[in-house]
């Protein structure tokens, strides 16, 4: 992670995103940026909060550790999305890991500034509720993904959900095999097996760093539409 308190590049992510509408006075607030590389954590499960993550550039990936070892994928994450909410709201530890995708950067305000400036702001509070309906929707939608799809749709899914529109046909540089599979919820085996398969079949292209979608509607099809976010 770096840490900037460049206040220009500050104010021109407000800007960019029109932040300071979240805020009654977002002057009052001690704002830094926190930068994150690929694969980097950003929030573990269990640890305290230590403030508001306010993601503006970048792609992040948020999942959930079940007691026998696997990891639930729930959404994937783009500007402007907010972490720490619920942990706030319950005054409970962090509940989900949160990785960086991509480079991806976030406006910090430490705990201490949110709990000064913000518990009684109304445009703040508005905030957080239209993200935490929005979190409630996506927990219901990868619910239904991880307990009713096939691997081969979720496998698909994550694809989809990992690439940006604008990416197509640019190569996703994933994780490793086990981390895919733990993340679908399956054994790196049978991810082998769909890469394969998928590949004879023109779908995707794997390479040494990643896999290239060649066939977005084939993809989009064996995913039913749904996505991670």
């Amino acid at each position: 992670m770096k840490t900037h308190h460049d206040n220009t590049r500050i104010q021109d992510y407000i800007r960019m995103h029109q932040i300071d509408h979240m805020f009654c006075s977002i002057a009052l607030l001690n704002l830094q940026i926190r930068t994150y590389e690929p694969d980097e954590t950003i929030l573990s499960e269990g640890e305290v909060l230590d403030g508001i993550y306010i993601q503006v550039e970048g792609q992040s990936r948020v999942s959930s550790s079940l007691e026998t070892g696997k990891t639930l994928l729930l959404r994937f994450c783009h500007p402007v999305s907010i972490f720490g909410d619920i942990e706030l709201i319950q005054q409970i530890t962090v509940q989900s890991r949160v990785e960086a995708v991509e480079t991806s950067s976030f406006l910090f305000i430490p705990i201490r500034d949110v709990q000064q400036h913000l518990m009684a702001d109304p445009l703040f509070l508005n905030e957080l509720l239209r993200h935490l309906a929005y979190k409630l929707q996506t927990c219901t939608t990868a619910s239904r993904v991880n307990l009713l799809s096939s691997v081969e749709e979720r496998f698909a899914t994550y694809l989809l959900s990992t690439g940006h529109p604008k990416d197509f046909g640019k190569e996703l540089h994933t994780t490793h095999t086990a981390e895919i599979a733990a993340i679908v919820g399956t054994t790196p085996r049978h991810i082998n097996r769909l890469v394969h398969k998928l590949s004879e079949q023109g779908v995707i292209a794997k390479s040494k760093n990643g896999i290239q979608i060649l066939d977005l509607e084939e993809l989009d099809r064996i995913s039913n539409g749904v996505r991670y976010d």
